[in-house]
């Protein structure tokens, strides 16, 4: 059996080392498959509570500690705090795992570091944004935007953590029946998708009797109305792409990357749908051969992925404010160059899975004023949620942990 604390450093340091998001790191990673679980479980618990593993090593240390034995130090914390372990076995651990890094000069500190170290002593910052930040470890920016846009109490409930789940989406009701019998599983308001605390992937996932997709992913899809030929502009995984073809004639699925096209066609064999055409390119460049060629347009644009920092906790260590502007740019060029692919009379959607406003109404409201002839169509759905200015904002704390937005636009006649 290997050192506790191996496998989870081995992912970190790709994570904090080499900038690796958390999922692909795991999946990269050599881990011993018989304590898979607790790696995991150390890995996401780290980065939810980044920053405030960093206040408890500003505390005790009197100096920042090099990256290696940071990472170490946190994981050892984590254990700690949150898992319960013995000191004991936690120090000699992390002295043992400090050694065969080839630190060992650093042994010492770490021993008398973890030894030393008292919860109570540690103090969150007096200022009560940066006090929600540190111990939500969200980025200032997305703090301080968010308790502007929701409150404190609200924004507090958005950047609180929540238990991990699965949401399973089934292929039909036997299907979902069977698999959900003597399991613990929440419904959701959507046929055929339920939300698992534990769910291990069986034969069943390759011979397309259930996928994994987001609650909110599927709120997006159940937002769109049946159509014939619809355009999903930014389609990898593909999820999306699949569900939408139940109700829709034909489905074209844009995708800039040759290898992330290539994920949409699998998903789609795998779920036995043939009514999806990948189409690689690049869905902010107009190309006139499209022009008023689809009854529908989904726009599910690149965004900051605030919405979903709660399951993908490397977006709190990775998002910077200054990305924003960038990325907002990108938002509106996709829904001006893909509003021109809608007929007249058809719709236009656009979603994203961001809780900031000028990601969403903002965005939206700037491409209307710019005299796009679409006029807003406020969309229903039966997941929880707030409505806006323009669409649906759905929350992480009453939208069964979804931070997604989506609103309808029609394209006037004649237009």
């Amino acid at each position: 059996m290997t050192n506790p604390l191996y496998d989870a450093y081995a992912v970190l340091q790709k994570v904090y080392g080499g900038g690796a998001h958390l999922k692909q790191a795991l999946a990269d990673t050599p881990v011993e498959e018989q304590n898979r679980a607790r790696t995991v479980k150390i890995c996401y618990g780290v980065l939810e509570n980044d920053r405030w593993l960093d206040l408890c090593i500003r505390t005790f240390a009197p100096k920042n500690p090099k990256l290696p034995v940071r990472i170490l130090l946190k994981i050892a914390l984590y254990m700690l705090l949150f898992m319960n372990k013995p000191r004991y076995m936690v120090a000699d651990n992390a002295v043992s795992l400090v050694k065969k890094l080839g630190k060992g000069g650093a042994a010492g500190f770490v021993n008398a570091f973890l030894r030393a170290f008292d919860a109570g002593r540690v103090r969150l910052p007096a200022g009560r944004t940066e006090a929600l930040a540190v111990r939500y470890s969200y980025p200032d920016f997305a703090a301080e935007r968010l308790v502007r846009e929701y409150g404190e109490e609200k924004a507090e409930a958005i950047m609180a953590p929540r238990p991990a789940r699965s949401f399973v989406r089934f292929r039909d009701g036997e299907t979902a029946r069977r698999c959900c019998e003597g399991r613990e599983c929440e419904p959701t308001p959507f046929p055929n998708v339920y939300a698992f605390a534990h769910f291990v992937r069986d034969a069943g996932y390759e011979r397309g009797e259930y996928t994994f997709q987001s609650v909110g992913s599927v709120a997006i899809c159940a937002a769109v109305e049946p159509c014939g030929n619809l355009l999903d502009a930014c389609a990898a995984p593909g999820g999306k792409s699949v569900l939408l073809a139940g109700k829709c004639a034909r489905v074209t699925a844009f995708e800039l990357h040759p290898h992330r096209a290539a994920l949409i066609e699998s998903y789609a064999a795998r779920m036995h749908v043939s009514n999806v055409a990948v189409v690689c390119r690049d869905s902010a460049v107009y190309d006139a051969q499209y022009a008023a060629a689809f009854d529908a347009v989904l726009v599910d644009a690149p965004c900051s992925g605030l919405g979903v920092a709660g399951e993908n906790p490397d977006i709190r260590l990775f998002r910077k404010e200054e990305d924003l502007p960038a990325i907002e740019r990108t938002q509106r060029a996709l829904l001006v160059t893909c509003a021109r692919y809608v007929r007249p009379g058809g719709c236009l959607y656009y979603s994203t899975c961001s809780v900031l406003e000028e990601e969403n109404d903002g965005a939206v409201r700037a491409f209307l004023q710019g005299g796009a002839p679409f006029v807003p169509e406020p969309p229903e759905s039966p997941l929880r949620h707030e409505k806006t200015e323009y669409g649906l904002q759905f929350l992480p704390h009453i939208s069964q942990g979804a931070g997604f937005y989506v609103c309808k636009l029609r394209r006037r006649e004649g237009t």
